[in-house]
């Protein structure tokens, strides 16, 4: 009886091997750009409705706060200007500006092998948020974020597999300065990894510098502009309706230097936007479109992307909900509102309340993210690593997220029906020519793969192997997972000669020390 339980056990790990063994990526049941639109919250009908609202906004509304340079490119494709000084953008010009936007565009990764396709219902998968906090979730202690937690994450996100972009998901709270932060900032997430960077900017001279350094790194500014792999996340707007004076300075930097623009406009729903779901989305899509314009006007056909993020109080306190059943279902309709206008699109969700991933952290990004990945908004953000409504990140989180993620992508590919998906030979020869079971039958061993996703830190072994195991929970053993990337994993994505040069051109805090050996730290 021992030998044969030691021989199941042989046998079971043999297999286990084998599944950690890198696939091809043809074998992989899930890649990125899975298309999904299959989850729609408004219906046909709703949406040319909410466009003319839409456009009614801008056309009698408009936005206040213009900068005279967004005032001056603006005015040049029609824009006008209201007694009371808001900048209105008369029908004609939207329409004129939907025909004309970058479509199909592309996020380039480092390397090839990360590029990201926006066309059509494309969905991937990244991180994004400005935390505050760093959370261990064992002991439950919220300690300020740092630059080094920044390159920790960028390099655990590397390494993981369903985590398809990396935007910077926190703030650098030892960092001051802001143009060391937001330096800095661009910097550790590109010595992290080599998916697609986004990062944000406060003021529009630290744009120009962080062109500077990446064209060093690029090789030259043509080959930059060729291959631009970090983008720029733009809260242009504040909402109600007013532009963001700093940040559309930066915004024009970053579109003349080539660098694609997330147009984000974040108004928070009975607050910051209206509390009825549809006049939020109209709000936010009217903003968003507004930055179309201002894009277009400086650049005809520029890559921007359509980012409408309305969010969502919690009536009773202010608060913001996350990762609430109405933050799910809005978003979605954005992401439909985008397909709608076939633009480049990026939605934001996974953003739970919780404060540890718990299982209201599950649950919440479990809904959240589903049916942001089902809208087929191109881009989703802040999908894996957040908690306590974007304020806080934990490492541990990531891992586990990877594993959802990979679930999520799995239910958007759906299921194949073709001739041999329905073939009935397997099931002829297994009925009529015994055993009366398929699971030594050479589909079930074809198809164990390629068909099928196998979560890395979630646990499906019976309880006797789990309680051998140690019994250990999914946070104990993503923080194994995490640690052990962290501590290992030192990516080098440049040489040292250009690295020597960027760090005396510009102020970079993260040590070269930090950069290649933490384990005697």
């Amino acid at each position: 009886m021992a030998r044969n339980s030691t021989n199941r056990m042989g046998g079971r790990n043999a297999r286990k091997v084998k599944r950690a063994t890198e696939l091809p990526e043809n074998m992989k049941p899930v890649l990125p750009g899975i298309e999904g639109g299959c989850y729609q919250p408004l219906k046909e009908s709703d949406l040319p409705r909410i466009h003319e609202a839409v456009l009614q906004v801008l056309e009698t509304i408009g936005l206040g706060q213009a900068i005279p340079s967004c005032i001056e490119v603006c005015k040049a494709v029609g824009c006008t200007v209201a007694e009371n000084g808001r900048l209105l953008f008369p029908r004609h010009v939207v329409e004129n500006c939907l025909k004309k936007a970058g479509r199909d565009i592309k996020l380039h990764g480092m390397i090839p092998e990360h590029d990201l396709s926006l066309s059509g219902k494309k969905v991937y998968f990244g991180t994004a948020g400005a935390a505050v906090h760093i959370v261990d979730p064992i002991s439950r202690v919220y300690r300020e974020s740092t630059l080094a937690d920044l390159y920790d994450i960028a390099r655990l996100c590397d390494s993981l597999e369903h985590i398809h972009f990396f935007q910077r998901p926190l703030v650098c709270r030892d960092l001051e300065d802001i143009r060391e932060m937001d330096i800095n900032t661009c910097y550790a997430s590109i010595s992290g990894t080599q998916k697609h960077v986004g990062t944000s900017f406060s003021i529009p001279e630290t744009v120009n510098d962080a062109l500077q350094m990446l064209h060093l790194i690029s090789g030259s500014e043509t080959a930059w502009r060729q291959r631009p792999f970090v983008s720029m996340s733009s809260c242009f707007v504040v909402p109600p309706l007013k532009f963001a004076e700093d940040a559309c300075a930066c915004l024009e930097a970053g579109v003349r230097g080539g660098m694609p623009i997330l147009l984000l406009a974040a108004g928070q729903a009975g607050a910051t936007s209206p509390a009825t779901l549809a006049r939020s989305v109209v709000q936010e899509v009217a903003e968003v479109l507004a930055g179309f314009v201002y894009v277009n006007a400086i650049q005809e056909g520029a890559p921007a992307i359509f980012g409408a993020w309305p969010f969502v109080s919690d009536l009773r306190t202010g608060a913001m909900s996350g990762g609430s059943g109405e933050q799910a279902v809005l978003m979605a309709a954005c992401g439909q509102m985008a397909n709608y206008y076939d633009l480049p699109s990026g939605i934001a969700a996974g953003m739970t309340d919780s404060k540890i991933p718990d299982a209201q952290s599950g649950y919440e990004k479990g809904y959240t993210v589903t049916l942001a990945a089902h809208s087929g908004a191109n881009l989703v953000y802040e999908s894996a690593g957040m908690h306590a409504s974007l304020l806080g990140c934990s490492l541990e989180s990531y891992v586990i997220d990877n594993d959802m993620l990979g679930a999520i992508n799995r239910t958007v590919r759906g299921i194949e029906v073709n001739d041999e998906t329905l073939a009935l030979d397997p099931i002829r020869e297994v009925c009529l020519e015994g055993p009366g079971h398929f699971l030594g039958h050479e589909q079930t061993l074809k198809r164990m793969q390629t068909d099928y996703l196998y979560p890395s830190v979630g646990d499906r072994e019976n309880i006797n192997n789990w309680l051998e195991q140690g019994a250990t929970d999914v946070v104990q053993r993503a923080r194994t997972k995490a640690q052990i990337t962290v501590n290992t994993y030192f990516p080098q994505h440049w040489d040292e000669d250009t690295d020597k040069i960027i760090r005396v051109q510009f102020p970079i805090r993260l040590t070269k020390s930090r950069m290649q050996n933490l384990k005697s730290s």
